[in-house]
């Protein structure tokens, strides 16, 4: 590939705003200073933009293999180059089911043939794989996955001395879905008495209630605790939860972390009347009150991590009664640019946004030489244009479901180039058919 020069760019690293070149070589940041010249290199004028380090998703599902009219890795990993992220880690819920080594290799079979960005997989634990989760090499993928409550999919584990094994048979991070199955049914059997299978969306953050995440949480954590297991709460959506959390210790030090979802960031209880199914998510997007609580959690470092749980479902799916309409949605082609906003807003610095998108899920699944804009690091760079409006549209959306749950917004922000290993993956609103992605790889002894 050559030389790529990035001039009269600011770079957003390390909680540092500086105006900088970036000189890529092949697949590698070889230089980062003010007025670099290279004769030898291509040069992209990125004059008064902003050059962050390529994002990372810590959790999608782009539902391939089984479930491809919903999306695939490769239609889903192209949508997140248009919205800067670089990296992502693929859940186990597909069909079949990432449960044993050899389904998690097919997987990487399929991303090596057809990702557009950098991937992993977490490696699903079920009631009944625990010999085979034991097997798994530490380096293999991300991490381990557990639903401990039940979710597209269902791979629900319920059985306690099951996932105690799991907790003490891993050194790898265990991400968790924290719902409290009992609870959840016991809320639906009340409104389906009531309404039948029509139950108001309006009900979905009563019946997968803050009591449901709040029990299945602190008895992970807990759990953990007692095991010394390293455990990572997906999506939070209370803010009774984030009481869990320190904010005390340095991230690399932390063995118990959180990671909370631009739906439960941007929507409350108060958008169901408009956008109904649209933002049917499990766990539920839940009241004003909670999402302030988890912007002040995520703002003091007690949430580590800003993800997407992006979870594409066709229109016919989600245009059905409450019991029937799929929880998920698209979201890994508007989450920098939604994070942006709040920048613009005030919300946020964009400092936190590129530690909390970037550098954090770097460190906390240990990945060798990406999240950061540093010499000798990937070149996985995102130039953003943080003065450029722009309105979600059915035409420059990029999904394979073809609708956002952002639709009619308009952003203050634009994702302009993404650059993937040094290569110019997505630009102004334009694929690269070339592939250059690569299986991510760890800093784990």
């Amino acid at each position: 590939m050559g030389k790529i020069l990035l001039k009269n760019g600011i770079t957003v690293n390390e909680g540092i705003i500086a105006e900088n070149d970036v000189l890529i070589e092949n697949d590698i940041i070889i230089k980062i200073a003010k007025d670099i010249t290279d004769a030898n290199a291509e040069v992209v004028n990125v004059q008064g933009l902003h050059i962050l380090p390529g994002v990372i998703d810590d959790q999608v599902h782009f539902r391939e293999p089984g479930l491809t009219h919903k999306g695939t890795i490769a239609t889903e990993s192209r949508a997140a180059l248009a919205g800067g992220i670089t990296t992502y880690m693929e859940q186990p819920n597909t069909m079949p089911q990432t449960t044993t080594i050899e389904k998690l290799e097919e997987k990487f079979q399929i991303a090596a043939n057809s990702s557009f960005a950098n991937y992993s997989f977490l490696f699903g634990g079920t009631n009944d794989n625990l010999e085979e989760l034991k097997r798994l090499d530490k380096n293999a993928c991300s991490g381990i996955k557990l639903f401990l409550g039940s979710s597209t999919g269902n791979m629900l584990v319920d059985d306690e001395k099951v996932i105690e094994n799991i907790f003490c048979n891993t050194e790898m991070v265990i991400s968790a879905h924290c719902e409290d199955e009992t609870t959840i049914k016991e809320n639906l059997a009340k409104y389906k008495a009531e309404f039948g299978d029509d139950i108001p969306m309006k009900y979905h953050p009563i019946i997968r209630s803050e009591e449901a995440c709040y029990l299945s949480s602190s008895r992970a954590i807990a759990l953990a605790k007692k095991t010394s297991a390293r455990l990572h709460v997906f999506h939070l959506s209370t803010g009774k939860e984030t009481e869990l959390f320190r904010n005390d210790i340095p991230l690399e030090e932390k063995k118990i972390t959180a990671e909370v979802c631009i739906h439960h960031l941007w929507f409350s209880n108060e958008d169901y009347h408009e956008k109904g199914s649209l933002i049917k998510w499990n766990p539920a997007v839940k009241t004003a009150n909670d999402r302030n609580l988890l912007w002040k959690a995520l703002l003091d470092d007690r949430l580590d991590v800003i993800a997407t749980d992006h979870a594409p479902h066709l229109l016919e799916e989600k245009d059905n009664v409450y019991t029937k309409a799929p929880s998920g949605g698209p979201l890994v082609q508007h989450a920098l640019p939604a994070m942006l906003e709040k920048v613009s807003q005030g919300v946020i610095s964009l400092e936190k946004v590129v530690q909390k998108m970037c550098h954090n899920p770097a460190i906390l699944f240990q990945i060798k030489k990406r999240g950061y804009i540093r010499e000798g690091y990937y070149a996985d760079l995102v130039v953003a244009n943080l003065n450029d409006t722009w309105k979600v549209t059915k035409d420059n959306i990029a999904y394979k479901c073809q609708w956002s749950p952002f639709e009619g917004v308009e952003f203050s922000s634009k994702v302009v180039h993404t650059f993937i290993n040094g290569h110019l993956g997505y630009s102004n609103g334009k694929f690269s058919e070339m592939r250059n992605a690569k299986r991510l790889t760890y800093n784990r002894p």
